[in-house]
């Protein structure tokens, strides 16, 4: 026995020589290997931050009229902190409180209540930021009820009124430029995961608000600025012991975007008169776009989408109701940069282009029957109209589809037909995407599309995509369809099976069509106004601006944004030319004809091209009419479409007048450049000054647009 205890007492002794070996070991490794993690975690578990936003910079017109600024807002905050110490944890200061608001006193504790907790309202209702930081609970409260609640400390501990600056739109001359400035939303998760573990001090946090959308998204980090932050540091039971640091806020940057607020008011009406003027003519005339650019450097001057909306009903949060309203309105994208259309006839000068490098003749005649006749299908002219032997200027002007089909059936022929390959040539296409028509412009806003060029390589992927749908569809033959209307049926299931053996294939009507801007060729309106602005100026491709300059909310440049150019186009000289003559055929003595008849075009000669676009499924076109003007000097290219709107002369046509009389002080026959909407005539090139305070200098009087004084930064 004696042996046996000695053995147990040798194994108790290894047993426990093996645990203390063991923490020790433990404990070298969590103090000294990772005690370093330990002690920045637990420093982290007592420091906490409290932020406020910098005021956000505005937005001006080139001419300093704020498109959108801050107004100053009395906003009464609860620390919950001090409102916890109370001895019914503040039940009693938030009756008192809701008494003297006059709001439900749930209201506010809702409020209160932190994101995530029990019985917590989603956001915006629960507060998603630090609980050391004062809570908003009302906001635009009268001076009166905020001095009353300051001047009874006694009563209402740990609640606090100040000033905060909420954003507004002055709207000068009633512009909306809704789809242009943006608005504000809530930070996303994919902002906050994209900037990972950042500390920086100006990081996003859940509380913060940024633009979702415009001028407002495309240049938060820069009008957002740099909020004040105060580290303080907290014991375990919360108390707060220590200021550790202190970063004070540092206000946004202000941008000058090239809109022109005037002139934006009259594009805006105008668009809404085109609409009502299809409607007029018993056409649904449903929605439209309309952009004016200077084309010497691809500003955008005015921009405008139709349906809008009114910006300022994001300040403060949507409603569900109010969101599916904006949704169901489609007010919320922008056609002018979002929408993709039928470029119709307007096209007519891409597929000219890609004529004359091709090798065919400008200057030959060329025939205009009334129609043409494939297999068994029929391609007609607008109205079925023929003028027989013409020019390709007069197939221009009056917008002969037949002069263009046969140009394109050429081009057809002489790639290898229906015996191409996916490589064989494709002139109008190539001419098209080189016009930046098959590619984002660049636009400094959010959400441009990218457009689509009808072609060899986009049916091949459009096939390869959509053949085994096809393929389905052909074997199962439409049986649904097939019990209402078998005859429908057997049309849908022949075309799959078409498609579905060589959908691929770029076939004889795929080119006509092309070649007047039909088929699957779809535009954004301003895609094709900076096509007729690289016509307009002899060829260069610029990307469209926006913004000109950034200044600081102290009144010093920042940065002045230089134009871009993204490509020349290879395009003679000679064929601009004759393009240019072209079109101001079409204004003088072609389909732009009925809309100016009387303007002054010995003075101002306008180069124009009318479309009246078919659309799958629609009884009636997308009017199109694109312009630049002077035609002998370029300076701006304006682009109008109207969807559902029948012609370009009768729909679209007459407003693009109205902004040319505008642009250029036209009244009746006569020309006054002081009558223009522009300030001396033309964009200002002068930046806008921006006092030391922040005020921005707009012009006074009429041209201000401004009922009443505009707040600045602060």
């Amino acid at each position: 026995m004696g042996e046996r205890s000695n053995l147990r007492l040798v194994i108790l002794s290894v047993l426990v020589v093996s645990l203390m070996a063991t923490l020790l070991v433990r404990l070298f490794y969590l103090q000294v290997v990772t005690g370093e993690s330990y002690r920045e975690a637990a420093q982290s578990n007592t420091v906490r931050e409290v932020v406020t936003p910098a005021v956000r910079g505005l937005i001006l017109d080139q001419a300093g009229r704020p498109l959108v600024a801050n107004r100053t807002s009395l906003v009464v905050t609860v620390d919950r902190v001090t409102l916890q110490r109370e001895v019914d944890d503040g039940a009693a200061v938030i009756a008192r409180l809701a008494q003297i608001l006059d709001v439900p006193a749930a209201s506010i504790s809702d409020r209160l209540l932190t994101c995530g907790a029990n019985g917590a309202k989603p956001p915006p209702v629960c507060w998603n930021g630090s609980p050391y930081q004062p809570i908003p609970i009302a906001r635009d409260v009268d001076a009166q009820t905020a001095l009353s609640i300051m001047e009874s400390r006694v009563n209402f501990p740990g609640v606090t009124a100040g000033l905060e600056a909420i954003r507004t739109y002055p709207a000068p001359f009633d512009v909306n430029a809704a789809h242009l400035l943006g608005y504000l939303g809530p930070v996303g998760e994919d902002a906050l995961t994209l900037q990972g573990d950042s500390t920086a001090y100006d990081r996003l946090r859940r509380t913060d608000v940024v633009g979702r959308s415009g001028l407002e998204s495309t240049y938060d980090e820069a009008i957002r600025g740099k909020p004040a932050v105060t580290t303080l540091e907290v014991d375990t039971s919360g108390r707060i012991t220590k200021t550790l640091d202190e970063k004070p806020a540092i206000a946004g940057e202000y941008l000058v975007s090239t809109i022109d607020a005037r002139l934006q008011n009259v594009v805006e009406q105008q668009l809404v008169a085109a609409v009502q003027r299809a409607q007029a003519q018993g056409f649904p005339g449903d929605s439209g776009a309309a952009v004016v650019v200077d084309v010497r450097n691809g500003h955008i001057l005015a921009m405008a989408s139709y349906p809008t909306y009114d910006p300022s009903i994001w300040v403060g949060g949507v409603t569900a109701k109010q969101y599916q309203d904006l949704m169901d309105s489609d007010a919320l994208s922008s056609n002018a940069i979002q929408g993709l259309f039928a470029p119709g006839s307007t096209y007519k000068v891409i597929s000219t282009a890609a004529a004359a490098r091709a090798g065919f003749s400008l200057y030959s005649k060329y025939q205009c029957p009334n129609q043409v006749k494939l297999g068994t299908q029929t391609f007609r002219n607008f109205e079925s109209a023929g003028y027989g032997p013409i020019t390709l200027k007069r197939a221009i002007e009056v917008s002969c589809n037949t002069v263009f089909y046969g140009i394109a059936d050429k081009m057809w022929s002489d790639a290898g037909g229906n015996d191409a390959n996916r490589n064989s040539a494709d002139p109008i296409a190539e001419t098209a995407k080189m016009f930046g028509l098959n590619a984002k412009t660049g636009i400094d806003l959010p959400g441009e599309a990218t457009g689509r060029v009808s072609s060899r390589t986009f049916k091949v992927a459009n096939w390869e995509q959509k053949r085994d749908t096809w393929c389905a569809n052909a074997i199962s033959g439409y049986p649904e369809t097939r019990k209402t209307n078998p005859k429908q049926a057997d049309y849908f299931t022949a075309l799959d099976r078409e498609n579905c053996a060589d959908g691929f294939r770029w076939r004889e009507g795929d080119a006509l069509n092309a070649a007047i801007g039909q088929g699957d060729t779809a535009v954004t309106p301003l895609q094709m106004a900076m096509a007729y602005s690289a016509i307009a100026n002899g060829g260069t491709l610029y990307q469209p601006q926006m913004v000109k300059a950034i200044i600081g909310a102290d009144g010093q440049v920042v940065d002045e944004v230089a134009p871009v150019v993204t490509d020349r186009v290879d395009v003679s000289r000679t064929a601009i030319s004759f393009i240019t003559s072209a079109l101001r055929g079409v204004t003088t003595d072609g389909s732009g004809k009925t809309p100016f008849a009387g303007f002054p075009l010995d003075q101002i000669p306008i180069a124009s091209k009318t479309g009246s676009a078919q659309v799958t499924g629609s009884k009636v076109s997308t009017s199109w009419f694109a312009s630049f003007a002077p035609a002998n000097k370029p300076r701006y290219a304006v682009v109008m479409m109207v969807t559902q709107g029948g012609t370009g002369s009768k729909t679209s046509g007459p407003s693009v007048r109205k902004i040319y009389e505008e642009l250029f002080g036209v009244t009746g026959t006569s020309v006054n450049p002081a009558n223009s909407v522009l300030i001396g005539g033309a964009p200002l090139k002068k930046l806008p000054t921006v006092r030391p305070d922040g005020t921005p200098v707009a012009p006074r009087g009429k041209m201000s647009g401004l009922s009443s004084a505009t707040g600045g930064g602060g």
